[in-house]
């Protein structure tokens, strides 16, 4: 159980990391569920940002027991290698946005 919440946790300070990334003309909000272990980072432009015409997803991962699901991320720092830095091993790590497949959870985890 401890190596869960260690990893939850891991999850979730990697990502809560990218909101701290200040884009030109938008703004970045960290969002957590943590009942369901789901953790984001998103973009909302400013209105007059003429580049951007709707919020985005930066970076988007979950925990499925003992793995890191990433459905997305569109950062020039890929989350999976910040991950793997803070000590979690690749073999852990689904790249969902890359086409691999992430497990299936279980019931009491659906």
């Amino acid at each position: 159980m401890d190596r869960v919440i260690e990893l939850t946790e891991t999850v979730r300070r990697e990502v809560a990391d990218y909101n701290n990334v200040q884009a030109w003309k938008a703004r970045s909000f960290f969002l957590e569920d943590t009942n369901q272990q789901v953790y984001a980072v998103i973009d909302l432009p400013n209105r007059d940002n003429p580049l951007v015409e709707k919020p985005g997803i930066i970076v988007l991962a979950r925990v499925i027991g003992d793995r890191v699901v990433i459905d997305e991320d569109i950062t020039d720092r890929p989350l999976y290698r910040e991950l793997m830095r803070a000590g979690i091993p690749r073999e852990q790590i689904v790249l969902a946005y890359a086409g691999e497949q992430p497990p299936e959870p279980k019931e009491s985890e659906a």
